[in-house]
């Protein structure tokens, strides 16, 4: 399976033909490697390793079957992303479902797939507010804002990953299946360093495209930023926040919105929009205001971006159990790991490295200390033979 998983890490690495001959110093030739690609021929095991230091991986790995298949759900229309661009995203989140289950199998967890993969579907746009609100009532989130996105995705086995991507990517849904077609895990992806606001959005209309069925002539899109705007912002919320009908709405009390409910100044105006809250005109008025603050791509009052937790968490245990090497968690976080030792654990080995005398003085001075304390507590004195029991 060479052909696959070269291709695969050579695009997660962002390199061409040319680039990763270029990274192997002409060792080996453009022609040579596409002809890896495309299973016409097969690297010598000398090549092999040099590829394999090359990626960043051990060369066991190129030679792995693949454990998953994966489908991918609806980039934005008129994104800009190039076709190379496109496939680099989907080999680089497809290696990271791949890594999730892997770990996710290593420590047993159950996949608790609550999620409807395409469950809902769409008559007409307005649909989308009562889905929202059913996945919300599902998941136990009720009709208050949502604290994390993230949070509440991972604790339902969706995968949140942030990835280093071209500013026109916005993010990608994937669902991913095992041998026997049986669905796996589902996964979200969100570009790296986006504010918290439009990072939710993002995963929440992500999410969507994962469980809206949306025939044509309907607008896909619309549905999703619906389905993404009910999700984050209840209607019954927004109408006992905001109040039914507003004649205006002044830019302090959205930031306060924007605060409360977790989503940019944009999508609030949008939703308030939807909802019949605001009228055209003042609609028409406020992205008016927007372009000329420049606030369409920079807003006032940025959210933090929120991290994924459930990688982190499961790499930390995996080490600590011995069922990952530091190495592997260090890959697989993309960081240096420093787990540090239960205190009793350095204690015991700083002792053993002490030359033997220091040693037995110190066994000495502990041995006496441990005699002053039963002479002080005589209880043990009363112990009867028969309240003494052999383990």
């Amino acid at each position: 399976m060479i052909e696959k998983r070269l291709k695969q890490l050579r695009l997660v690495n962002g390199l061409s033909l040319d680039g990763l001959a270029a990274q192997l110093g002409g060792f080996v030739t453009k022609q040579a490697l596409s002809k890896y690609e495309r299973g016409m021929a097969k690297p010598s095991p000398v090549v092999l390793n040099k590829l394999a230091s090359v990626l960043g991986v051990k060369a066991v790995s190129l030679w792995t079957e693949p454990t998953i298949s994966c489908s991918f759900i609806a980039y934005r229309k008129g994104s800009g992303l190039t076709k190379h661009e496109q496939t680099r995203v989907e080999a680089l989140v497809y290696g990271l479902l791949e890594e999730r289950i892997r770990l996710r199998d290593l420590l047993h967890e159950p996949a608790k797939m609550t999620l409807p993969i395409k469950g809902f579907h769409v008559k007409a746009i307005g649909d989308t507010e009562a889905f929202a609100k059913e996945l919300r009532n599902v998941w136990g989130a009720g009709l208050e804002p949502i604290a994390s996105v993230t949070g509440t995705l991972e604790d339902h086995s969706v995968f949140v990953a942030e990835i280093e991507a071209n500013e026109r990517f916005d993010g990608v849904s994937a669902v991913a299946y095992d041998a026997e077609q049986n669905l796996s895990a589902a996964a979200v992806a969100s570009r790296r360093s986006l504010p918290g606001e439009r990072q939710r959005l993002n995963l929440s209309h992500e999410l969507a495209h994962l469980v809206l069925d949306v025939p044509e002539p309907i607008n896909e899109e619309k549905a999703a930023f619906r389905f993404a705007g009910a999700f984050l912002a209840p209607d019954e919320t927004l109408y006992r926040e905001v109040g039914r009908k507003r004649a205006f709405i002044p830019a302090a009390e959205l930031l306060l919105l924007k605060q409360r409910f977790g989503m940019s100044l944009q999508a609030l105006i949008y939703r308030l929009h939807d909802l019949g809250i605001i009228s055209d005109s003042h609609y028409r008025q406020w992205f008016m205001d927007i372009n000329r603050l420049h606030w369409k791509k920079q807003e006032p009052s940025p959210l933090p971006s929120e991290q994924p937790m459930w990688l982190r968490k499961s790499v930390l245990r995996g080490v600590a159990e011995g069922l990952l090497t530091e190495e592997d968690g260090m890959k697989m976080l993309g960081e240096s790991m420093k787990m540090k030792e239960p205190v009793s654990l350095v204690e015991r080995r700083a002792f053993m490295k002490l030359p033997l005398l220091d040693r037995r003085k110190i066994m000495a001075r502990q041995a006496k200390e441990i005699a002053a304390h039963y002479e002080k507590d005589a209880s043990w004195k009363d112990l009867e033979g028969d309240d003494i029991v052999d383990y």
